[in-house]
């Protein structure tokens, strides 16, 4: 079953940023995963304020929590720590 990554994130250095995206990209496509959505989202109801939404797609839980927690991912993540912050959730897919 297909698992989901829902970010929120405010960029803080864009040029820094965008070097981050240029390394997790592939190492999200080596992990099975695809951007499905990505950034301005229209809110329509309630007191949400999303910055840059993203919408990833994995194979599965597993593949996302693998992916999250392995070496590759946190060296990155820290990058992404220095130049933005951001809330990220994940869910299961029907």
């Amino acid at each position: 079953m297909a698992a989901y990554a829902i970010l929120d994130v405010e960029i803080y250095d864009p040029v820094r940023y965008d070097h981050y995206l240029a390394l997790v990209a592939p190492a999200l496509e080596a992990a099975g995963a695809r951007y499905l959505a990505k950034g301005e989202a229209t809110v329509y109801e309630g007191d949400w304020v999303p910055r840059r939404f993203v919408l990833l797609e994995f194979p599965s839980k597993a593949h996302a929590e693998i992916f999250y927690n392995c070496p590759l991912y946190q060296s990155l993540k820290a990058m992404r720590d220095e130049c933005s912050s951001a809330r990220l959730v994940g869910i299961e897919g029907l």
